[in-house]
């Protein structure tokens, strides 16, 4: 088999003084001051694993704050790891030689949640759009025309736009503009990070249909970020469960909603609305989400899990195989 396209491992970030620079220089300020600033770390990621294979849609879900987008913008190249490695096609961009580096990077785009503040306002869409191709070489000046007008109607804009700004757009077609700039430089995976959660239902059912045109007529693999459960149900051929910065259960999609086994996973598809659903009260899970600046020792889903044992208090579950293509990070799976 060939090696994955994306490929995590280990991968951790954490934020604070010693990893962020703008950490450093405020602790600075704040000791010239004469005042006390504590040295928190944010656990954000924790020694996750992940691979997503050629032409392969992947869901990563869970609630806001358990570093979802973190993981995007790492697969990305936006932000470093503080521990661990990302691999394209089985080779290390931190060791690849920087002009191999800079096209495996070229070949990961993201898309993200804010179309409006992820465009630069003092730029037309012909700019936005434009420049990364030519920088690096994808199109010559001569032929720029006609690029930057296939890349505007393949993500579904008029050309004729293409000297507006962004402000003059409505939130959908501003999306659009972000998934034509990522088109733009060829990629092989885009990284949607919430990318419709801020769009109206009519609009997230267009741009939905777009990623999957693009799908098959790009040959393109998807790493899809949301807290949607439905729209993941839809797009994805797996799903990862996530949760305080470690992926809790992983499986196909069917799988995962038919047959959830985390009880992470389980509160969260009860909770589901369905149609065909009857009168019944909507019971949010229990507790609240533990801060990252201080995880809960043992599996971290353990102070809100109602199957909680000592065990899980003490020792952190693995993640590990429990049907075919089917994993999940439980102690109760030890009786299986």
């Amino acid at each position: 088999m060939s090696a994955p396209i994306i490929e995590l491992r280990g991968i951790s970030k954490r934020f604070g003084p010693s990893y962020d620079a703008a950490a450093r220089l405020g602790r600075s300020i704040a000791r010239r001051l004469g005042t006390e600033q504590k040295n928190e770390i944010v656990q954000a990621v924790d020694r996750v694993d992940l691979s997503v294979a050629s032409g392969e849609v992947v869901g990563l879900v869970g609630e806001s704050g358990c570093g979802k987008s973190t993981i995007g913008r790492m697969v990305a190249g936006i932000m470093p790891p503080s521990e661990g490695s990302v691999l394209y096609k089985g080779q290390d961009i931190a060791t690849l030689p920087p002009d191999r580096a800079r096209d495996a990077k070229l070949k990961v785009q993201m898309i993200f949640q804010d179309p409006y503040a992820s465009l630069n306002p003092r730029l037309r869409v012909e700019d936005i759009v434009g420049e990364a191709p030519l920088v690096h070489g994808l199109v010559k000046r001569a032929d720029f025309a006609t690029y930057l007008d296939a890349q505007l109607r393949r993500a579904g804009l008029d050309p004729a736009y293409r000297r507006r700004y962004p402000h003059q757009f409505s939130g959908g077609q501003r999306q659009r503009i972000g998934i034509a700039r990522a088109l733009a430089v060829q990629p092989e995976f885009l990284v949607c990070d919430e990318a419709v959660a801020a769009l109206d239902v009519s609009i997230q059912a267009q741009i939905l249909n777009l990623f999957m045109d693009l799908r098959r007529e790009l040959d393109l693999t998807y790493l899809f970020i949301s807290h949607d459960l439905g729209v993941v149900e839809h797009l994805s051929d797996r799903v990862l469960i996530m949760y305080l910065g470690r992926i809790v259960e992983s499986a196909a999609t069917e799988e995962v909603f038919s047959r959830p086994n985390h009880p992470y996973t389980q509160a969260l598809l009860a909770e589901v609305p369905r149609i065909e659903a009857r009168k019944r009260r909507f019971t949010a899970i229990t507790g609240e989400i533990p801060s990252p600046l201080a995880p809960p020792s043992g599996c971290h889903f353990h102070p809100r899990c109602p199957h909680a044992m000592p065990r899980c208090v003490q020792e952190e579950p693995q993640l590990r195989d429990i049907a075919p293509g089917h994993r999940s990070a439980c102690h109760l799976n030890d009786r299986l």
